[in-house]
């Protein structure tokens, strides 16, 4: 099933610090930082709804977490009903989208290497890429994605590196991150600082990143984006990424 396929390949890319195995579910916890790393992840059917429900909200509860689930086209028949049924809410509606790659078949550029409007010529810096995360670039993300206060980053910095990943870099304006997943080439944590937005940088940093991935190899890539932000996805599709799955938490 290709919906359980992106479940599996964002819990792969994103690796909770803490997993336990629960009748198929998988609980995930990471001292609250990011409902993707602490949240349910419910494929495969448990012996029993109810039962596999009750044990998921005490696992949280003993850790002074939200009970939170992350549904998915491979979420366990019948889930999201219940859930609702339990008070549970929708929180984050996601896109998955998906590009083919091909190599040397990136996306045009404009004719006579015109700018796009708002890039200006700082934008024309090169990405850097590099195999671990420099503070500078943690710094950068984390003053964009950051919700969970300064402490967070150092959970979050674990999370990023529990696999191996490239982390591009446009100087300390946008950051993005890569993960190689056999076939697929996953895409996270693409942050451009308020201050440099509308100059083209999101733009440059997703085209480096599809060119390493191309050079290693991977034949699609992927990446999530929250449904409200409309800009982004203008972005990736431009870049040839079209919708092929969603997912939205239930929190209650």
């Amino acid at each position: 099933m290709i919906d359980e396929v992106f479940d599996r390949l964002v819990d792969q890319a994103w690796p909770a610090i803490q997993r336990v195995d629960a009748g198929g579910w998988t609980l995930r916890a990471a001292d609250g930082v990011t409902k993707r790393a602490n949240s349910v992840l419910p494929l495969g059917e448990p012996e029993d709804l109810r039962t596999g429900i009750e044990r998921a909200e005490k696992f949280y509860a003993d850790r002074g977490l939200p009970c939170v689930f992350s549904v998915g086209g491979g979420a366990t028949p019948g889930l999201d009903a219940s859930l609702r049924a339990r008070g549970y809410r929708v929180v984050d509606p996601t896109l998955i989208m998906t590009a083919r790659l091909a190599p040397g078949d990136g996306p045009p550029e404009e004719p006579g290497g015109s700018r796009e409007a708002g890039e200006h010529e700082g934008a024309r810096e090169r990405v850097e890429l590099a195999e671990a995360p420099s503070q500078a670039w943690l710094d950068a993300w984390w003053s964009v994605d950051g919700r969970f206060g300064g402490d967070g980053l150092v959970t979050a910095a674990r999370i990023l590196t529990g696999v191996p990943a490239v982390y591009a870099s446009l100087g300390r304006e946008a950051v993005g991150r890569g993960v190689v997943q056999g076939e697929w080439f996953g895409i996270y944590s693409m942050a451009v600082l308020p201050h440099a937005r509308r100059r083209g940088h999101g733009r440059k940093m997703l085209r480096a990143l599809l060119s390493h991935a191309r050079a290693q190899g991977t034949q699609r890539a992927y990446l999530v984006v929250v449904e409200s932000n409309t800009a982004a996805r203008a972005l990736y599709e431009r870049q040839g990424f079209t919708v092929a799955g969603r997912y939205h938490y239930r929190v209650r």
